[in-house]
């Protein structure tokens, strides 16, 4: 069976922790390089997990032939500029979200990425593949929650460490709404099948560290509205609850899917509530899977550049509504 062969661009966390493992994981995957610009860092986790060959720099992996795609974990502003230098060395890119710092500049990925229409490239926001949303989306697609109406949606995690990357305002954007409160936007827009027509956002910044710690927002989609709080300095917690005219959805775990044990919703319709178990999973495998299979049968893939530039630019009317008290 044919695999696409992957380069990954950094030794973040999250590529460690959770992508790699889970690519290791994949049918059409394999993941065969790591870079970092400290040499032993790469060693460390080419070592870790069996991986044949370890770049001290980015470049250096970006220059091998053998490469055909490369996963960009790498801080926020760095996303769009690697992201770019991929495509002109002929990799397929999968980077990480947010995309970019604002929508400008996901234009500017946007624009240089047609430029180069036989390379495919996706933002990361794997919670889209895994079963339990494929599953939302086919309820609320049915009909099976009535007419959606509303959403409301929560996502939370405690991290006050100023040596964070996330606390960071000036190098990557920093902050719960382009961390976690992305996730809110894009399931919002993704079940409503359209852009916001009107935004209201509210946000508390931290006093030292000036990252927006406590985030809000209205999302008025003209068919119904949602609602969303994020925050990077509160006890841990995610749910979203969808409510339609006849029924409603709720999702115990819609972001951080565990993947070894099923992950559990509720369909309500009437009177008659049923849980869902979903079968164990890991939605960084099946994200990888996917992209892969996208790149070897040349169809496009999952989500396209227009929706993650499509986020930046709610992410910015929140920003905007927050700072002059009134809707954008």
């Amino acid at each position: 069976m044919k695999k696409v062969s992957w380069g990954v661009l950094g030794t973040a966390k999250i590529a460690s922790k959770q992508v790699i493992p889970a690519m290791q994981k994949c049918d059409f995957a394999q993941i065969t390089a790591i870079a970092s610009r400290d040499l032993a860092k790469a060693e460390a986790v080419a070592s870790e997990f069996g991986m044949p060959t370890a770049y001290g720099s980015y470049e250096a992996l970006l220059a091998d032939e053998s490469i055909d795609a490369v996963y960009i974990p790498l801080p926020n502003h760095l996303h769009v500029p690697w992201a770019i230098k991929a495509l002109e060395a002929g990799k397929h890119v999968l980077c990480e979200k947010p995309i970019a710092l604002s929508s400008t500049e996901a234009e500017q990925l946007l624009a240089a990425s047609k430029q180069y229409p036989q390379l495919k490239i996706m933002e990361a926001f794997m919670y889209r593949h895994h079963p339990q949303w494929l599953r939302t989306c086919e309820l609320a697609a049915a009909g099976k929650i009535g007419t959606l109406k509303t959403i409301q949606s929560f996502f939370s995690y405690f991290n006050d460490d100023p040596a964070n990357i996330r606390n960071m305002a000036d190098i990557g954007g920093g902050g719960g709404l382009m961390d976690i409160g992305c996730y809110c936007i894009s399931l919002s827009r993704l079940l409503f099948g359209t852009e916001p027509k009107r935004v209201s956002g509210f946000i508390e910044y931290d006093p030292q560290m000036k990252i927006d710690r406590l985030s809000s927002g209205m999302l008025d989609f003209g068919s119904g509205t949602a609602t969303f709080t994020c925050s990077m300095q509160l006890v841990p917690y995610q749910r979203v609850h969808l409510f339609g005219t006849s029924g409603q959805i709720e999702i115990e775990i819609p972001f951080n899917a565990p993947n070894d044990r099923p992950c559990k919703m509720w369909h309500t319709q009437g009177d008659q509530r049923e849980e869902i178990l979903l079968d164990v999973c890991d939605q960084y495998t099946i994200q990888g899977d996917l992209f892969s299979r996208a790149v070897l049968d040349g169809t496009p893939v999952p989500v396209s550049l227009n929706d993650a530039v499509a986020n930046m630019r709610v992410i910015e009317r929140l920003k905007q509504s927050a700072e002059s008290a009134a809707f954008a």
